[in-house]
């Protein structure tokens, strides 16, 4: 499902009161029956990418750099879960590299992959393409998509171009 308005118009804060990172003035989140408003960020099962994904500059993805994989029982530092999630979005040849040796789209696709690691009941992202030129973005639109069905998780994210959640989205608000 994607959120679709200009910027300013809260789709971000509506993104971040469903992460558990601001609180609901009224109103309740329900899921399954259960109230997750009151539920801390860390305590829910869902998994947010931010807009800009900062990656740790001193750790390869292959080596340590998705941490979150190791929530599902891998021994940290396993090479094996990170390089299945790296599988997972097309990077497994580059899993020794540093983020400042790779693209914005490459480092995007980490980010996604670290988010993915840990199983999230839904994924949320904040505007995950916005930083890409053109082709990457298209790319990079349809993978997420793929994985979306693939792995078939929940995915809500925010956007402001049309085109970008009627092509990703199989609902727009």
């Amino acid at each position: 499902m994607a959120l679709l308005g200009p910027s300013g118009c809260g789709k971000t804060t509506a993104l971040r009161v469903l992460a558990g990172f601001e609180t609901v003035d009224s109103g309740r989140i329900i899921v399954d029956g259960v109230d997750q408003s009151r539920i801390p960020a860390q305590r829910r099962t869902w998994h947010g990418l931010p807009e800009l994904q900062p990656l740790p500059e001193h750790v390869c993805p292959g080596q340590r750099g998705l941490r979150a994989a190791y929530a599902q029982g891998a021994e940290p530092g396993s090479p094996g879960r990170a390089l299945e999630q790296l599988e997972l979005v097309g990077l497994a040849s580059e899993a020794a590299k540093y983020p400042h040796q790779m693209s914005g789209g490459q480092q995007q696709r980490v980010a996604l992959a670290r988010a993915l690691a840990i199983e999230p009941r839904v994924l949320l992202l904040d505007e995950p393409l916005s930083a890409l030129d053109a082709k990457v973005r298209v790319q990079l639109r349809e993978q997420i998509r793929v994985l979306q069905t693939r792995l078939k998780i929940t995915t809500l994210f925010v956007t402001h171009d049309q085109e970008e959640a009627l092509s990703m989205a199989d609902r727009s608000v």
